[in-house]
């Protein structure tokens, strides 16, 4: 039976507001494709969507997740190139790949190579992109430069330090809880600390006083401004999330002494603005990174869509190591 996990309202606890119901699904039309859903992340924003935070909301009911690999089951009439039943497909970016299958335009689906892990392949299109322009979108750096970040053992966290050691950068790395710096430094991080209050003078002693220009934030509140007092003067700080749920602070000195520059990123408006050239390059660099082992996510379990409810408690839960996957079965 085909099935799809489906919100009808939102709540503050996100695994009480969805549900795995009946899908049913005509043949594909001329143009279109059934894919079979592999694998699909669950992300900080797919929860903040079901309680109602996150900062563009779809209509309701509406169905979970915005990402994933599938494969092709069967093909409607039509002219279509390069795809053909049984190929591995990375689905539309976008919305409802919480299910077992779906019908997609076939030509939005982008063929992915066979022989890599579907599970990897499946978390390509938000955090690694988001990880990877972070690093070259707002500040120039050079081979050796050092970059800080704090929930440094989030998904794009490890992306991050994967892609700075790829390119030759050094990363200091701040988690929240001493039970996550082991798995963050095998992950890449060159530094990795416990933040807190005296994580400035921590970071100078760790980096032997290096100039750090490029901060980024995925968490907000106070800890906005503890990135601040780590970065070179002139420097910028990149926000990308509230994991605190609390607005960035940021001193007035920071802003007004140290000319430290504050500025948000959110992946969709990147790609309103990106070329068609630009996006297809950056997904075939991060494609052949996942794909020759470069690029790794830690994944800490894989739930099917018949037991949505319990993965998205399970990707809530503040002591996990790695992602969770919904799976088509």
């Amino acid at each position: 039976m085909m099935l799809k996990a489906q919100y009808d309202h939102r709540g503050p606890v996100p695994q009480a507001v969805i549900r795995a119901v009946p899908l049913e699904l005509p043949p594909p039309a001329a143009g279109q494709a059934l894919v079979a859903m592999v694998a699909s992340p669950i992300n900080p924003s797919n929860l903040l969507t079901l309680t109602g935070e996150y900062g563009v909301l779809p209509p309701l009911p509406a169905i979970g997740g915005s990402e994933g690999v599938g494969r092709v089951v069967a093909l409607g009439s039509g002219d279509i190139e390069g795809l053909s039943a049984g190929q591995l497909v990375l689905l539309p970016r976008g919305g409802g790949t919480w299910v077992t299958h779906l019908l997609a335009d076939a030509r939005a689906l982008v063929p992915l190579p066979e022989g890599a892990d579907p599970l990897q392949l499946a978390m390509l299109t938000v955090n690694p992109p988001t990880a990877a322009l972070m690093l070259s979108e707002f500040v120039s750096l050079a081979p050796g430069e050092w970059v800080i970040q704090n929930a440094a053992n989030s998904g794009v966290g490890s992306y991050l330090m994967q892609l700075a050691r790829h390119r030759g950068l050094r990363t200091v790395n701040l988690v929240r809880r001493a039970s996550a710096i082991q798995s963050t430094k095998t992950q890449g991080g060159d530094v990795v600390l416990v933040d807190g209050e005296d994580i400035a003078g921590r970071v100078r002693e760790a980096t032997a006083g290096a100039a750090i220009r490029l901060g980024i934030d995925a968490i907000g509140g106070a800890a906005t401004d503890r990135l601040a007092q780590c970065l070179a003067d002139d420097g910028t700080l990149v926000n990308y999330g509230v994991l605190s749920g609390e607005a960035c602070q940021l001193a007035p000195s920071a802003l007004i002494f140290r000319g430290i520059t504050l500025k948000g990123f959110w992946l969709v408006k990147w790609f309103r603005s990106a070329s068609p050239a630009a996006q297809r390059a950056l997904y075939g660099e991060l494609t052949a990174l996942i794909a020759d082992g470069t690029l790794h996510a830690r994944v800490h379990a894989t739930y099917p869509v018949a037991q949505i409810q319990q993965a998205v408690a399970a990707a809530g839960a503040g002591e996990r190591d790695g992602k969770i996957l919904v799976t088509g079965v």
